[in-house]
């Protein structure tokens, strides 16, 4: 079996826009922690959806809003509070939650956390 080495480089990830066909990477790569910000990057955008990576500095969040797509947050590392229509849910490494077209959601970390975040354009 010929195996090809996925070039972990961060440098050389950052430089590419969005995801390239074929390629396999390292996600939670994709995107540092930076103090005190909120960092995100596009992975995919087309007329279906879109998919955003993005890392939270401990305490940083998004305040309340609705969005007109299904959404789902995939969290890949850390720790958030995900408040959708006024109920709050903690959210760890490994989880999946979705947020509803028009619902009201909020978003805050608790610990710093990245998450992958698909919207479902109808």
């Amino acid at each position: 079996m010929n195996l090809t080495q996925i070039d972990k480089n961060p440098d050389e990830v950052k430089k590419k826009s969005g995801l390239q066909p074929g390629e396999a990477v390292e996600i939670a790569g994709l995107v540092n922690y930076s103090d005190d910000s909120i960092v995100s990057r596009t992975l995919v955008n087309n007329d279906a959806g879109t998919i955003t990576l993005f890392a939270f500095d401990e305490g940083q969040g998004l305040s309340e809003h609705t969005a007109p797509f299904d959404a789902i947050v995939q969290i890949i590392d850390g720790e958030s509070e995900i408040t959708i229509d006024g109920k709050p849910v903690k959210a760890v490494d490994g989880q999946l939650i979705l947020m509803p077209a028009n619902v009201p959601h909020s978003l805050k970390a608790t610990r710093k956390f990245k998450m992958i975040l698909t919207m479902l354009r109808k």
